[in-house]
């Protein structure tokens, strides 16, 4: 099984490529999802969080206040690496459960989709990296606009993840996903042909 990771920042349209990919019946790793998966299924994570962090993050249901409780940990790097280094390595653990489980059932391909994918070293167990590119203009905008966050507060999660330009350095693939969804289109199918000749008789990558 090829494994492909795709990366980006914040904002830089991770999702828009995932969501290309899952309408050509690409099975996908989200690790934002997994990070939501991964609170219900170790309840010691939200009980470390609780201990480290507080109670007032929880409401009445005993549920993670997730945007005022991301807000604290973004604003400051030693709240954020504190709280990462508690729910990583669930995260990285639970990823390379699903890994396991495509491959079991015989899938030829699957991708990771992680804004971290560097930083925690996946991409050095994917057999491909792509990068999803924006200009932080654009970046910045997308954000604010999205999650209805202020300027500082989006700058705040840019500036904890790994800068774009470095990530080019790393990556096989480079995806600019500033211009119009089209462009992108093609970007992405390229990319996914270019790999196809690699993997030669890896027939779902040549679209």
């Amino acid at each position: 099984m090829i494994k492909i990771g795709i990366t980006g920042g914040i904002g830089s349209g991770k999702s828009t490529i995932s969501d290309m990919l899952r309408k050509k019946g690409f099975s996908i790793i989200d690790a934002d999802i997994v990070a939501r998966e991964v609170l219900k299924i170790y309840p010691e994570i939200l009980q470390k969080v609780k201990e480290q962090f507080g109670k007032e993050f929880f409401n009445e249901k005993g549920e993670l206040k997730r945007k005022e409780f991301g807000n604290y940990i973004f604003a400051v790097e030693e709240r954020r690496k504190k709280y990462e280094n508690i729910i990583m390595p669930f995260i990285i653990e639970y990823i390379f459960i699903n890994l396991d489980k495509f491959k079991e059932e015989g899938k030829q391909v699957c991708f990771v989709d992680a804004a971290t994918l560097i930083e925690n070293n996946l991409h050095k167990h994917m057999d491909v990296n792509i990068l999803v590119w924006v200009d932080s203009k654009t970046q910045i905008e997308r954000v604010k606009n999205r999650d209805h966050l202020t300027e500082e507060q989006v700058i705040d999660r840019i500036s904890s993840q790994m800068p774009l330009e470095d990530k080019k350095k790393v990556c096989d693939f480079i995806i600019d996903n500033s211009k119009t969804l089209e462009y992108t289109e093609k970007e992405l199918y390229r990319a996914l042909r270019e790999i196809g000749k690699k993997y030669r008789g890896v027939e779902c990558l040549k679209l």
